[in-house]
């Protein structure tokens, strides 16, 4: 720790920020920023400069000895003092940290004091503890990440943070605080990159091009909505007036990566995975990058390409893929400061990315890798970009506006697509004639072409004007989010289903045609397409006053609004709400109870809305074409595959029997008054977050913080079988808020009608007993602990524990206890039994304790640690019926969705004399603890002018593949057990290494 005499001087200092909660209510909206602020002598002028780009500001100290300095870009900063022209102390170096305000109160004299609330490494003050912020958050920067053993991913960043896991979920994802993995967002450089059509997943650019990064797990203020679970804000690298240049390579081969275990059922049969202990996924990248000015003092570029190859292999027990994915990424920031008052910034990005995989015969004891069976290919990503101007103008007046575009896509397809129309049998032609031994139509997968396009055009506008104690924010947003998806059938868009006569008498067809006495075959040749764009639009305005009632009292006052609006292909409403439907207050405090900047009280107190996804638009509104034509089968022709040389069998087709039958057509629906509520309203979550820091001395500090969550709301799409004074409504599927009060239109009374879903819309199937559906609910129950000791040139230590309770009789907009992703389609009011059961949830870990450090013994060897320990989820069961009751509440499958709470044990034949046994949910147990310790050492060459490192890192250093997911279903019918319920689906990934060598010049 530095001594230096101009620290000892000091007077007076308060710091806030990123080492612990690290951003504060009073910066911008997904901010690539953050902010100086402070106490001084009034009439004094502050003066803060960025030594590496020249950008400079000065701003008066107001009457009331308080002054702001908003929207600088993150770095460190050399903060001056200056009474009547003549500079007063010493130059103080201060860091900026993304998302925060740093504050820095200084003397008469232009000092410091109070050196027990920061800490000192080299010449630069880092914060402590952030008495102004009222969220909860963590920052790391890149300098940090470098020193621990973190994978390459904005994932395994988040990760870090208290109360963020991994799911379990056959489909992967974080959940922050309880949530589910589709309530989450991700901000780079303030633009939006979350996937619009799932919100399961987002865009990204190399590790290497971020500079900070900063995890919001709850207590976001007003200007961030659309979001109930967290907050990944990331910032990007930029140019200064050095030159600088450097080159990365990341090696995992295949040899550094331990083997998956070979999974297999308690019968002895191999799981449904087939053989893992083969599988390989070798990951090369390299990069090059360059920075540095343009024009000195104004204009800079940041500019990065990598290259990136991966070959996995799925190795089976009688089949293999091989997939080759080489790809190129590009990215660039601009930034031009125009003067010290306006800023102008540019990011651009392409993470495309593109792969191709081989499928083959395999015989696991024997041959090895056999012939190819077929190939597909698979698309990704898209070209991104944003523009982003901030103004000062004046002292007290900032103005921040961006526009951007982001894109994303999911294509698949395979050379067989041009040429190969799908061929098939059904079974009634299987029984007349035996197989042949040449295969029959030369497609590999017999599957559809499934496309998807996503872009989202984002713009906002914010300001922020400082009024005495009052710092008034306010500020309107906007985007525009498409999504176009297709499935088409390959070759001439029509699949061949080849059928037999079974019955001589039965040669009617669908459309009022016969099949011709005689003949023993026919075609139906159906031609299938769904998809078509559709559209959510989506606004926001808020207000918010950050208030010094007292010089150590701040109060948080905001209030978000927001509005969406969903269009299906036709232009029609598929849904929409107001701002007058969507209001979120929100309360925040900070009390800083020792006034010097070591000790602080915090809490807050917000509601938090998220719209409906592009996905539920997409499945009601696409439209569908569904054409059967029939022809009489003449045999089959010989053709050869246009792609392996082979031959394979065409049925040729003879005369059209009748017209195309067009009763499946379902063009893009105009009116949705069946389909959707017309009182629908928007899922919320209410958050209180109450906590306490405090830094121990210059280096440690802790903190604990207590939070709760509720979900009271759901939309989701709900058997609708029963309506009193509406008969129509038979069996459909409409998207209400299950629970609540709905209004539906009435195709028979040609009005609307309204009923209570808590009591009626459900009618079971035997005893005809009316019913509805329980309102949903989730609740999170959390407290932190958290110690951290700040790195200071030798070492950092930061320790969590995390315990929390999470129950309700709703996960969220996805179910991971069953596999179902299809956000807002989950199954969950397929039947009342489905939500009947209120209880522990799948993400219900109850206890989390997280370990980081980094130790440099000396300048050639420094080494980091990262240990992370969580007790395992509950196990539940889910049946397939309930009493009084013969519908079914869950299918057999793994991932079908739904499922009761009740498990039949004798009389299972018949509703009527079933026994049924009710569960809880978690009735059968928790899945083992997960650990997963990581190491890496890091070698520096020890010679002055190069700046070589080379990191070598072990994941999973115990090389535990403890089990995450189990079978959930119990039973398949009434009574029939399912055989493997309770046994694993998912497992940790095995132990591997990574190498990363760096030469920056």
């Amino acid at each position: 720790m530095s001594t230096h005499p101009q620290f000892r001087r000091a007077a007076l200092w308060i710091a806030l920020g990123a080492c612990i909660a690290a951003t504060t209510p009073t910066v911008f909206a997904q901010s690539a920023t953050g902010a100086v602020a402070g106490r001084a002598t009034a009439g004094d002028q502050i003066t803060i400069t960025n030594p590496d780009t020249g950008l400079s500001r000065t701003i008066s100290v107001g009457a009331d000895g308080v002054y702001r300095l908003a929207q600088l870009p993150v770095g460190d900063y050399t903060l001056v003092v200056a009474r009547n022209g003549q500079a007063v102390g010493e130059p103080i170096t201060v860091n900026v940290g993304l998302g925060g305000t740093t504050t820095v109160n200084v003397a008469g004299d232009g000092a410091l004091v109070n050196l027990a609330a920061v800490q000192v490494v080299g010449s630069r003050v880092v914060n402590r503890v952030d008495v102004r912020s009222t969220e909860s958050a963590t920052n790391i920067r890149r300098e940090e990440l470098a020193r621990l053993p973190v994978d390459q991913s904005l994932a395994s960043v988040a990760l870090l943070a208290p109360g963020v896991v991994a799911s379990g979920a056959t489909f992967g994802g974080l959940t922050f605080g309880g949530s589910s993995v589709a309530e989450n967002a991700v901000y780079i450089n303030g633009l939006n990159v979350t996937d619009p059509y799932r919100r399961q997943g987002f865009s990204t650019v190399p590790f290497s091009f971020y500079e900070e990064f900063q995890v919001k797990t709850g207590g976001y203020s007003a200007e961030f909505g659309r979001t109930t679970g967290g907050v990944i804000n990331a910032v990007t690298r930029s140019g200064s007036n050095e030159f600088r240049a450097g080159a990365q390579v990341t090696m995992e081969p295949s040899a550094w990566t331990w083997a998956r275990q070979d999974r297999f059922h308690s019968d002895g049969t191999i799981d449904e995975r087939d053989r893992r202990s083969r599988d390989e996924s070798p990951l090369y990248k390299a990069n090059v990058w360059a920075s540095g000015p343009i024009v000195r003092d104004r204009l800079f570029f940041f500019a990065m390409y990598e290259r990136q190859q991966s070959k996995p292999r799925d190795i089976d027990s009688a089949q293999a893929w091989y997939t080759d994915s080489d790809n190129d990424f590009w990215g660039a920031k601009l930034d031009w400061q125009i003067n010290d008052n306006h800023l102008l910034e540019l990011l651009a990005f392409s993470d495309q990315a593109d792969s191709a995989t081989g499928a083959y015969e395999y015989g696991w004891n024997t041959t090895g890798r056999g012939e190819k069976t077929g190939e597909s290919f698979a698309g990704s990503g898209g070209e991104n970009w944003s523009i982003t101007y901030t103004g000062h103008l004046g002292e007290n007046f900032v103005t921040k506006a961006m526009y951007g575009v982001n894109e994303r896509s999911a294509t698949a397809g395979s050379p067989w697509d041009p040429d190969c129309s799908i061929v098939s049998r059904d079974s009634s032609y299987d029984a007349l004639f035996p197989p042949v031994s040449v295969r029959e139509g030369c497609h590999p997968s017999n599957s559809s072409i499934s496309n998807r396009y996503d872009e989202r055009e984002a713009a906002r506008l914010d300001f922020e004007w400082t009024l005495g104690n009052h710092l008034l924010r306010f500020g309107v947003d906007q985007e525009k989010m498409d999504s176009t998806s297709s499935r088409i059938y390959p070759g001439d868009g029509r699949s061949y289903m080849v059928l037999g006569i079974e019955d001589e008498e039965d040669r009617d067809l669908p459309n009022g045609a016969r099949v011709p006495d005689g003949a023993l075959a026919y075609v139906d040749a159906r031609r299938y397409i769904t998809g078509a764009p559709v559209t959510t639009e989506a606004q926001a305005i808020y207000i918010e006053d950050n208030w010094n009632i007292t010089p150590n009292l701040l109060l948080n006052l905001g209030v978000r609004a927001d509005k969406f609006h969903n269009k299906l292909a036709s232009g029609a409403t598929f849904a929409r709400a107001d701002f007058e439907d969507m209001i979120s207050p929100r309360l925040g405090f900070s009390w800083d109870m020792k006034g010097d900047g070591t000790t602080k009280l915090f809490g807050n107190a917000g509601r938090y809305y998220i719209p409906i996804t592009n996905k539920l638009t997409d499945y009601f509104g696409g439209g569908t074409t569904d054409e059967h034509t029939y022809y009489t089968l003449e045999g089959w022709d010989q053709r050869i595959d246009p792609v392996t040389g082979t031959p394979y069998l065409f049925p040729l087709i003879g005369e059209q029997l009748g017209p195309v039958n067009t009763d499946g057509n379902a063009p893009a629906p105009s009116d949705m008054r069946t389909a959707v509520a017309d009182n629908l309203k928007q899922v919320f979550q209410d958050e209180y977050i109450l906590g306490y820091q405090q830094a121990i001395n210059q280096a440690w500090s802790w903190g604990v913080n207590a939070t709760y969550r509720k979900v009271t709301r759901a939309v989701e799409d709900a058997r609708i079988n029963h309506v009193e004074g509406c008969p129509w409504y038979s069996g459909d599927w409409p998207i209400i808020n299950p629970g609540e009060t709905t209004r539906l239109w009435c195709p028979d009374t040609q009005d609307w009608v309204t009923f209570d879903s808590s009591r009626d819309g459900y009618i079971a199937q035997g005893s005809n007993i009316v019913m509805g559906y329980k309102k949903p609910r989730r609740t999170y129950k959390a407290v932190e602990f958290q110690l951290d000791r700040a790195w200071n040139e030798r070492w950092a230590f930061n320790a969590s524990y995390l315990w929390s309770k999470s129950e309700g009789n709703i996960e969220g907009p996805v179910n991971s206890d069953t596999g179902y992703n299809d956000t807002n389609l989950v199954q969950y009011y397929d039947h009342p039994a489905v939500n009947e059961r209120y209880g522990v949830l799948f993400n219900d870990f109850r206890h989390q304790v997280k370990l980081r450090g980094s130790f440099k013994l000396n300048e050639m060897w420094s080494f980091g640690a990262t240990m992370s320990a969580r007790s395992g989820g509950p196990i539940t069961a889910f049946g397939v019926r309930w009493p009084d009751d013969n519908r079914s509440a869950g299918g057999p499958g793994e991932f079908s969705g739904g499922g009761s709470g009740w498990l039949c044990v004798s009389g299972c034949g018949d509703w009527t004399t079933r026994e049924l046994v009710y569960t809880e949910r978690g009735a059968f147990g928790r899945m083992p603890w997960v650990y997963d310790l990581g190491a890496s050492a890091t070698w520096t060459l020890p010679v002055e002018g190069i700046d070589l490192k080379a990191r070598l890192s072990v994941y999973n250093l115990l090389n535990r593949q403890t089990v995450i997911n189990v079978h959930s279903r119990y039973e398949s019918t009434p009574g029939s057990r399912m055989p493997y319920f309770g046994e694993g689906t998912v497992w940790q990934s095995p132990r591997y290494m990574q190498l990363v060598v760096t030469w920056n010049f």
